[in-house]
């Protein structure tokens, strides 16, 4: 009936919120929601328990303006890591009053728009008179985090890089928000006394983060521990220059329920994870950047901690095969392990990996010089549940280590391979015949591996989606065909790759009709021809790169860009026959466009107009 509202009558609100709930990850389903009316205005805030703020003109105030009116919110994560630009003066000649008012219209539409979410905010919006502005105003302070405290059933505060939060802010929320359980304060200049206070008062934290928060020493971090010690379950800190092993022996001692540390710092030495590894027998993640931790550290790891499920160990210089060793005698729950930069491992490691940790299905070498063939071998024999498997700068490696992968590990769905020197076509075959469900495969800078081995991928890997060969000078057009004629690609980057041409690329187009991601970049032999088959045959691409292909017109891109209406992101210099006729043509035509690269000279005065907030360039000028 005319002028009877059929949603409102039936649909009781309780109904109503319970749909609300179901969509709380969809920021833009919940605008679009509350947009309805002013009923479902009113109950999608009640009901909205996230909101995400990044750079604004004055946060402070926005913090104030959310708390009254999303009264029931629990994780609200702040993010200063994004520019923020400066808000424009008033021209010359106009009046100060003039400029207020369009400034309030303005401030009034954008919130009208909104309805509730301000997940960003221009800063354009929050300055009426501009004869001077200060920096520090785009920045969180103290008195936002005290407003920020009125919500006292606060679950989830991340505070990343807010440099003018202080101590009195955090203890204010503290003091206020008593069942906070995830605290992020990356960057964040906080002292001792606000740490202490959150020990003392939030007694339910689980997850704590203080990387690069420079003003903090052991005092803070041990009061912490004796605080709120026993529910701790997540501990991160990085570059703190004034915590060392005294704050991990208060950890050890007090967060019995400890299941994830991370830590990068040269000040631990080997006392203090001695004491995590004999305090914490939950610990299942451990990663370690630590210059000046020895043998000693990991084999107590080893010891007592049995429950690990993931070790990540960067840039060891200090510890040898006998760590490794202890860790497959006694983890045999471990899933994950992460090698990067461990000069003094060798094979040995990896055999007692396989021997002893069968449960693998994640490992990562990653410039371990002294590892080869023979210890991945012992992977490929004992670890049947391997799925992922990333190999860079491994130059010792051969093929037949990967013929052992391929034999051994049926289930494998990822291979990553960088600059491995000596692994070839025959052990990519291998892969192909064994793996037969692999689903990404990233090969960078394997100048060994051609056509042979990826048209066997093609033929046997039905369902591989992601494949990357970039700078791989062998790979041609008979790899991409086949690969065309056998796959459903997503994700295709085969930057570099100076064999392949028209009909590689067109094969994708016309077997490939799903994929969103296109990165042809620096093929010199691709024309426009290309381009209009990926126009008709993928019309779901969002983000293409053809940047240093130097065939490619305008004609090309008007082709593409005609059906691909979906695109996001066009990356194109360094393109000597694509002028400011084909960069109005990409600007004009996708409406969906977040980023354009192209070089500044190329674009005209009218697309910059219209395009200017989604223009990247190449260079400025000089």
């Amino acid at each position: 009936m005319k002028g009877y509202d059929m949603i409102n009558t039936i649909l009781p609100e309780e109904l109503i919120l319970e749909i609300f709930t179901h969509i709380e990850e969809s920021k833009s389903t919940r605008d679009s929601s509350s947009l309805v009316c002013k009923r479902w205005l009113k109950l999608e805030r009640l009901s909205r328990k996230t909101i995400r703020i990044g750079a604004t003109g004055n946060p402070d105030d926005l913090v104030n303006l959310l708390v009254d009116k999303f009264t029931n919110i629990r994780n609200v994560y702040f993010d200063e890591r994004l520019p923020v630009s400066s808000p424009p003066l008033p021209q010359y000649g106009s009046s100060s009053s003039s400029y207020r008012s369009r400034s309030n219209r303005s401030k009034k539409r954008r919130r009208n728009k909104s309805t509730g979410s301000f997940s960003k905010i221009q800063p354009q919006a929050e300055y009426s008179e501009l004869e001077t502005f200060d920096l520090e105003s785009f920045s969180l302070t103290d008195s936002g985090l005290t407003a920020l405290a009125r919500v006292t059933r606060l679950e989830k505060l991340s505070l990343i890089w807010c440099s003018s939060v202080t101590s009195a802010g955090l203890k204010s929320v503290a003091e206020n928000c008593r069942s906070l359980k995830c605290l992020d304060l990356q960057g964040c200049y906080v002292g001792n006394e606000g740490l202490a206070a959150v020990g003392q008062c939030c007694r339910q934290l689980e997850d704590l983060n203080l990387r690069f928060c420079e003003g903090l020493t052991d005092t803070g971090l041990v009061e912490l521990a004796a605080g709120c010690g026993k529910s701790l379950k997540v501990l991160g800190v990085a570059a703190c220059a004034n915590i060392t092993d005294t704050s991990l022996e208060a950890v050890g001692s007090h967060c019995t329920s400890l299941q994830t540390l991370s830590l990068d710092s040269e000040f631990i030495k080997n006392n203090g994870i001695v004491s995590v590894a004999q305090g914490c027998p939950l610990l299942k993640v451990l990663k370690l950047q630590c210059i000046n931790v020895t043998d000693e550290a990991l084999l107590a790891v080893g010891t007592y901690c049995s429950s690990l499920e993931l070790l990540a160990l960067y840039s060891f210089q200090r510890f040898t095969d006998r760590s490794l060793c202890a860790i497959g005698n006694k983890c045999k729950k471990l899933k994950n392990l992460t090698l990067s930069d461990c000069y003094f491992l060798s094979d040995k490691s990896l055999e007692a990996i396989g021997s002893g940790c069968s449960k693998l299905t994640h490992l990562e070498v990653n410039g371990c010089h002294n590892i080869g063939t023979f210890g991945l071998e012992s992977i490929g024999r004992s670890c049947p549940s391997l799925l992922e498997l990333a190999l860079l700068y491994c130059q010792k490696i051969g093929n037949h280590a990967l013929y052992e992968v391929g034999r051994g590990c049926r289930l494998l769905q990822a291979l990553h391979l960088v600059d491995c020197s000596s692994i070839g076509d025959d052990a990519i075959c291998n892969i192909a015949q064994g793996c037969k469900n692999l689903k990404k495969l990233h090969i960078r800078r394997c100048y060994e591996i051609g056509d042979r081995g990826i048209i066997a991928i093609g033929e046997n890997c039905k369902y591989l989606m992601d494949l990357s060969l970039r700078f791989c000078d062998r790979v041609g057009d008979d790899a991409l065909i086949a690969v065309g004629q056998g796959c459903s690609l997503r994700h295709l980057n085969v930057s570099g790759c100076h064999q392949i041409g028209d009909a590689g690329i067109m094969a994708i187009a016309s077997g490939c009709p799903q994929l969103v991601y296109l990165d042809i970049s620096v093929l010199q032999n691709l024309s426009d021809i290309a381009l209009a088959e990926l126009g008709e045959g993928c019309p779901l691409l969002r983000d293409v790169i053809l940047s240093h292909c130097r065939k490619i017109t305008d004609v090309g891109l008007s082709h593409l860009v005609k059906k691909c209406t979906h695109l996001e992101t066009c990356h194109m210099v360094y393109c000597p026959f694509v002028t400011s006729v084909g960069v109005a043509t990409v600007v004009s035509s996708c409406v969906n466009l977040k980023k354009v690269l192209v070089e500044k000279w190329k674009v005209s005065e009218r697309t910059r107009r219209r395009g200017g907030s989604i223009l990247s360039y190449l260079c400025v000028d000089l």
